[in-house]
């Protein structure tokens, strides 16, 4: 099932060449275009020389199409997604520092992760890591529920999100060989064979 949209946020993911200065390329659009990017999150895909980014910003949805058409004009961008209303699905995952000191609170901790799918990955004399993967919405929760416990320290990825069913994304083609078929194909146009 699709996830709701979060009011004024869009989340949009893209294939890009995996290739120094491309992030900063992108980040350098939306700053340009005054959107605050709300998390971004980048990975390789099974082709070394793909990697996916997952970007959600702050904007309503009305923005979303000119943004992905921005991105879409980038040179090592080759695929544009909103995936908004379509079918996905979405992670983001926490590790999170708790104060852990007494009976009281390590008790209440795992309580509260016996209610999520959260887990304890480290416990220590004063402190506990737990690790937290949801929805974003999920995920706030969470936090919320342990806030009165002591967090002393907090990291969150940002967002995944992955379209579900048919394909969304074809990684079997960059942009570089589209370009180069292009340019073939206008070299045997003019009577020249590459």
């Amino acid at each position: 099932m699709a996830q709701q949209p979060t009011v004024n946020k869009v989340t949009v993911v893209a294939l890009v060449e995996n290739e120094p200065g491309v992030l900063n390329r992108i980040a350098s659009l939306f700053r340009r275009r005054a959107f605050n990017i709300d998390s971004l999150t980048v990975g390789r895909t099974h082709k070394p020389d793909i990697s996916r980014m997952t970007i959600r910003v702050d904007a309503g949805p009305e923005y979303a199409r000119k943004i992905a058409n921005n991105l879409q004009k980038l040179v090592n961008v080759i695929d544009v997604r909103v995936i908004d209303n379509e079918p996905h699905i979405e992670r983001d995952l926490a590790l999170i520092k708790v104060r852990s000191d007494d009976a009281y609170s390590r008790n209440t901790l795992t309580e509260i992760c016996d209610r999520y799918p959260a887990r304890i990955v480290d416990v220590g004399p004063k402190v506990a890591i737990i690790e937290m993967v949801g929805t974003e919405i999920f995920v706030e929760k969470f936090i919320d529920e342990v806030r009165p416990i002591g967090i002393i320290e907090m990291i969150r990825t940002g967002i995944v999100s992955m379209g579900r069913g048919t394909r969304i994304h074809d990684t079997s083609v960059t942009r570089r060989d589209l370009a180069r078929a292009a340019l073939q194909a206008s070299a045997m146009r003019n009577g020249r064979i590459v």
